[in-house]
Parts: C-alpha cells; structure tokens; sequence
C-alpha cells in the first residue's frame, strides 16, 4: 500500500526541495548514499573491501533533457575510474550507468538526428571501453517499462567489444521471461532485481506476492542458465532462496552473485561472505540521490524499516 504514494513523491519536486533541504532527512541519506564526490566514493570502495566485498558504483543522476549534463556524467564516470586505478581499487569494480542519465531521454533534432539513444550509446561506450581498459566492469541499470527495448539495444551494441557487459532485468514485468531467454547464454551477466517504477498492470506485476514468485521464477531461469546471475535482494527469503536454487543447479559460489545495496543489512553482506558466497554491494554516490533514495523505498517499503533500524545501530 506505501508503494504508490512512495513513488509519487519520488517526482514530486516540492517535497524533494523540503526533505533535501532538512538535516535529519542527510543524516539518514549519510548512511545510505557514500557522499557527493569521487573522492568519497573512493573511500567507501575501501571501506567495503577489507571485509572481502565487491562494489557496483552508481553516480546518481537521471532522466537528462541537455547533452552538457550527459556529457558531464560520461566525464564523472572516467574520473572515478582513474581515482579507483589510483588507489588501487579499480579491479573487478563495476560501474552502474543509467541510460537516461547520459543521454537516453534527448529528442531528436536537427543536430541530433539520431537522437538520445544513439548518443546514450556513444557515452556508455566511452564509459564502457575506459572501464575494460582499466580492469573494471559495467552494468546498465534498467528503467521504467518504456525504455527496456532501446536500453537492450544499447547492451547488445556494447557487447560486440565486451560480451559481458551486464544489465537489470525487472521481475515484476511480464516480458521479462522472454528477455531472460535471450540473456542466459554463456558469459552474460544479468543483475535481477524486483523493480523499482510506478508500472500499469498491463505490463507487470502490481501485487507484492506475484512479484516475489515472478522473481523466483527469474532466479530459477538465471541459475539454469550459462550466464552469471547477480541476485539483488535484501528479502531473507529469496537470499535463502538463491542459495537453494544455485545447489539444486550445480552453481559454484564463484559463478553467481548476492547484491545489495550500500548501508542495508551490512552485517548480512559480510555473515554471506564468511558464509564463502560472493557479495557486491551497490554504491551510489552524487549529489542528485532524491530519486534514487524514494524509488529504494517504493521497490520494497519493508526497506524503510531496513532504514530506521540502521540509523539505531551501527550493524
């Protein structure tokens, strides 16, 4: 019932200027989001590493209408790549590029006449072909229900240069059995997530509990697969399901993934890695966090007591 209203806020652009503007509202937003700058996403990679973590790295932003702004979110994305290299942190990191926030949502026009899709392309592929380089990894998030087509356009082009080039499938839509049959093949890495967007029942799953079992039915399509699943969920059930299913597929613990989000269940994270699995954490950092921190609530509200619970305790 809170996902709704959760999300409306989520666009509202009033209560975003109220709640980012308070002190209580960055003190929660401090343990959940690494910081504003390169510099103190740097210092969460290293933070998250010595407890055998790895990190999916998310500069917050979205929905660009202007090609300065995309243009300056592709330059983000190079700079932390050199600040991860520098300090020596940069092998096996991914990197988390919403489409919209490079350049997905421009509209064609004269001096663009290939439009936002096409120049959505060309910036991931900067990023792309600069984090390769450097050692390290790219997944392409995905959005709301209107832009999955151009979004596995986009994946399929990178994957001509790096076949494995990993993306988010949403279980709660209904196309996504027949886009999982095209993204299980060998070396494909796919990032399942519940969903995250205010979606109509003609294209998903609305009901909490249909989204959890088209979610397992996901899992199961991954872990029977010849890709790398990547299982992003803090729910103790499905985590204890993933592990079930990866045994009954003969999956080793190198060859699929837990995720979870930064500051969320942090003693989970490192009871999975002493446990032998593997963890990544998901770490945005960025001053645009008001989207990102709404939609985190709306996609499961059981987070904010996930929320709350963490401003108490240190674990």
């Amino acid at each position: 019932m809170l996902r709704k209203p959760i999300l409306a806020l989520s666009g509202n652009t009033a209560v975003r200027d109220a709640l980012t503007s308070t002190s209580l509202t960055a003190s929660v937003v401090d343990r959940f989001i690494a910081g504003e700058t390169t510099a103190d996403a740097v210092a969460a990679v290293s933070r998250l590493r010595p407890d055998g973590l790895q990190v999916s790295l998310d500069h917050l932003g979205e929905d660009t209408t202007d090609r300065a702004t995309a243009d300056a979110t592709v330059e983000a994305y190079l700079q932390l790549i050199e600040a991860l290299a520098a300090a020596g942190q940069v092998a096996g990191a991914e990197l988390s590029v919403k489409l919209s926030a490079v350049g997905q949502a421009l509209i064609a026009s004269p001096d663009l006449p290939a439009g936002g899709n096409a120049y959505a392309l060309a910036g991931a592929r900067r990023i792309t072909d600069a984090a390769y380089a450097a050692g390290a990894r790219v997944n392409l998030d995905m959005e709301d229900h209107t832009t999955v087509d151009q979004t596995l356009e986009v994946l399929f082009e990178l994957r001509r240069a790096h076949p494995d080039v990993g993306v988010a499938i949403q279980a709660m839509l209904l196309r996504t059995p027949k886009d999982l049959a095209e993204l299980t093949g060998p070396g494909s890495r796919v990032r399942l997530v519940k969903g995250a967007y205010h979606e109509p029942a003609e294209v998903a799953y609305t009901d909490p509990a249909q989204i959890d079992l088209a979610y397992v039915r996901a899992m199961k399509l991954l872990m029977h697969g010849k890709g790398y699943p990547m299982i992003a969920s803090h729910d103790p059930r499905l985590v204890a399901i993933a592990d079930r299913l990866a045994a009954d597929a003969g999956r080793s613990p190198d060859r699929w993934e837990h995720q979870m989000l930064y500051g969320i269940r942090p003693d989970e994270q490192r009871r999975l890695v002493a446990a032998g699995k593997q963890v990544r954490v998901y770490v945005p950092y960025g001053s645009d966090w008001y989207g990102y921190f709404t939609r985190r609530l709306a996609e499961r509200p059981a987070n904010l007591l996930f929320f709350l619970r963490s401003l108490t305790s240190k674990g």
